[in-house]
């Protein structure tokens, strides 16, 4: 008797999730719609409720917490202008992710760009080796984060979509104009080199 009540239970409870999801989903597709038609307070909304899992992702690819906040003001900006191709047929966070993504890789291209033209310096204090770390096994903690930062921008991409956010190659290597197989040996990569972080 007790294991059909609790299966009543899981299933009232599963119905009820679903019912506040289908809710969820109603309002979000009338802010949308509002939103598309000018209503900036309904976009504010929607920013609101988005923001923190776009600047989460942001941070993930560019590694650095002002460019995150500059990208995640940039992907509303084109969120704004593009919000006319939003169709409603997935999440309106469904819908933002690529165009976070692409944002953000769109502004790595360009720094890289940026960064790599010669300049001449006086100051070498940059390229000095930093100092020596005393040697700390497990119980001296693992920065992932840090760690993460540390990837070739590259491989970071791909390390962050496919295993942080949960990508396919396939989507991966559209979002970033790569080959599934560049995509694949990317992580492969990327997980090789935090391995060699976590054990050094």
């Amino acid at each position: 008797m007790e294991a059909q009540i609790a299966g009543a239970g899981a299933i009232g409870g599963g119905l009820i999730q679903a019912r506040i999801d289908a809710d969820r989903r109603a309002e979000e597709g009338r802010l949308v719609r509002l939103a598309q038609s000018g209503d900036l307070s309904a976009f504010e909304r929607l920013y609101r409720e988005n923001e923190r899992k776009v600047f989460a992702l942001c941070l993930r690819l560019s590694s650095d917490a002002a460019l995150a906040e500059e990208l995640t003001q940039d992907v509303f900006v084109r969120a704004w202008q593009k919000l006319g191709s939003f169709r409603g047929e997935s999440a309106f966070s469904s819908w933002l992710y690529p165009l976070t993504v692409n944002v953000a890789l769109s502004e790595r291209r360009t720094r890289r760009r940026r960064t790599a033209r010669f300049f001449t310096t006086d100051d070498l204090t940059p390229f000095d080796r930093p100092p020596e770390k005393p040697a700390g096994g497990p119980e001296a903690g693992f920065d992932l984060e840090k760690a993460m930062a540390a990837l070739p921008p590259g491989a970071r991409a791909v390390f962050v979509l496919h295993d942080v956010e949960g990508y396919k190659h396939g989507e991966i290597a559209g979002l970033l104009g790569m080959a599934v197989g560049t995509s694949k040996a990317q992580l492969h990569r990327a997980r090789k080199l935090l391995r060699e972080a976590l054990e050094s």
